[in-house]
């Protein structure tokens, strides 16, 4: 039973570790299994450095047909799952054909990366680095090709976040509904919802989540009355506003001011909204 045991383990131990691991910030990140890891954080352009540790099991050699490692970007559809549509897609080849026969380390850079798309978990679609559950992400993708006995693959995902100057004009948000000849109210804000779209034509699928809600007035309204609000943004998980990316997925943001009457009857006004991500300051 031992020997049956054992014809399943591994043939090696794969690591894939960053040169600067130590000091780039990490940001957590939701598995498929529901558990929540911390992986490196990058943004476009950057460079993405490190090493490959490849050992084997000891006692063993691997013959290999040549290692590889990969930088992907890719889209999951959530209704298709198991089809993936890569955005972004480097190699680099790390050792010709031959064996192995004790630790072995691999120098690897991806230089200025273009990497456009945030990562982004949604309801039906995740944009990815590849091994983790999500619509839009980012992987490395280690390879040692093997012939008959099956590759050998290791991943490593990390999170991309893309900052975006202050917009130049950034006019408040008014909003007016009213029952004609008895009520008008101009708002500038009230309840916040997200709405995910994914596919096209018939294919698309539209799902729409209410991240927060606020009653701004119970009973008869006074003229002129003014009714402050502040909608504090960080309790929320957000994303920026997302506009068809790569053809697959957009992801927009809404405000919805609804009047209800003495006979509950509902008046509704909603207005689009965009979301953008400043850089942090320390």
């Amino acid at each position: 039973m031992n020997y049956i045991i054992g014809a399943f383990k591994p043939a090696s131990n794969i690591s894939i570790t960053f040169s600067d691991e130590k000091t780039r910030k990490k940001v957590p990140l939701k598995k498929e299994n529901g558990q929540t890891v911390m992986v490196p954080l990058f943004q476009s352009q950057e460079n993405i450095v490190g090493q490959i540790s490849v050992e084997p099991v000891q006692g063993k050699k691997i013959e290999h047909n040549g290692i590889k490692i990969e930088l992907l970007g890719q889209i999951e559809m959530y209704f298709d799952r198991g089809n993936f549509y890569d955005f972004t897609s480097l190699v680099r080849e790390l050792d010709v054909p031959g064996e192995i026969y004790e630790r072995k380390t691999y120098p690897f850079e991806f230089s200025t990366v273009e990497m456009p798309y945030e990562t982004y978990n949604g309801v039906n679609v995740r944009l990815r680095p590849v091994n983790s559950h999500k619509i839009n992400w980012y992987v490395l993708k280690v390879t040692i090709s093997r012939g008959y006995a099956g590759s050998i693959m290791e991943y490593q995902d990390f999170v991309v976040r893309n900052y975006s100057p202050s917009p130049p004009i950034n006019n408040s948000i008014k909003m007016e509904v009213g029952i004609e000849d008895c009520l008008h109210i101009e708002f500038e804000y009230n309840k916040s919802k997200r709405r995910e779209s994914t596919g096209s034509g018939a294919n698309t699928h539209v799902e729409t989540e209410t991240l927060a809600k606020f009653e701004l007035m119970d009973g008869a309204p006074v003229r002129g009355e003014s009714i402050p609000l502040r909608l504090f943004l960080s309790p929320y998980e957000l994303t920026p506003t997302h506009r068809n990316i790569n053809n697959k997925f957009s992801v927009k943001y809404y405000l919805n001011l609804v009047l209800v009457d003495e006979e509950d009857r509902r008046y509704f006004k909603q207005q689009e909204i965009m979301i953008y991500r400043l850089e942090e300051t320390s």
